[in-house]
């Protein structure tokens, strides 16, 4: 017997990253585009899991369904954490996604401290009477130029993951649905479902 869950998202590069992730384990993960929903979601300023339950509950008002929302950010050592919180909203600020990454690439220029992480918080409604939150974290560092790949998406490709010597852009699916923030927070929300006999794989 399949799951099913409704991920909080019109991003197809996210729903496929996480459908991947899920869909092994009997999860059917529906995107809004596959339910012909177009909601406007307003992030909020504080917090991961402030973003993460906005969007959630946006959703949950057309669905009884489970819910399966995140809010995800490139945190910069050097930056003070920026852009944080705001990352999504400082590339529509910079004009595109390429634009955010050579801005981050120049405020870095001569500063010897390139350490990062992406972050990323799940938030899971209409499985509890109260929402549930799963963080998932990976560190890095910028890299010090835009290193195209043939996957990811966002700030992929200016992250780089020493181990792997790869920025994340530059991994494979399989690679990178192993070892990312997303997928670390995933990993959690899997282990949940498991425990409580949602599903058995």
């Amino acid at each position: 017997m399949n799951y099913e869950i409704i991920l909080a998202t019109n991003n197809k590069g996210k729903v496929k990253e996480v459908r991947d992730i899920l869909s092994p384990h009997g999860i059917i993960v529906y995107g809004l585009s596959d339910l012909n929903l177009d909601i406007e979601m307003n992030e909020g300023d504080s917090s991961y899991e402030e973003n993460a339950l906005i969007k959630a509950e946006a959703v949950s008002k057309y669905t009884s369904y489970p819910v399966l929302a995140d809010d995800s950010g490139l945190e910069v050592e050097a930056l003070e954490g920026r852009p944080g919180v705001h990352s999504s909203r400082y590339m529509k600020e910079c004009g595109s996604n390429r634009a955010a990454m050579n801005k981050i690439i120049e405020d870095l220029a001569g500063n010897s401290n390139r350490k990062a992480r992406f972050k990323c918080t799940m938030c899971l409604l209409n499985v509890e009477d109260k929402p549930l939150y799963f963080t998932g974290e990976i560190e890095g560092e910028i890299s010090g130029e835009i290193r195209e790949g043939e996957g990811g998406f966002g700030y992929d490709p200016i992250f780089y993951v020493r181990e792997e010597e790869k920025a994340f852009s530059e991994l494979s699916e399989e690679e990178k649905n192993k070892i990312s923030h997303r997928a670390r927070a995933l990993k959690k929300v899997l282990t949940y479902l498991r425990i409580n006999g949602l599903i058995s794989k």
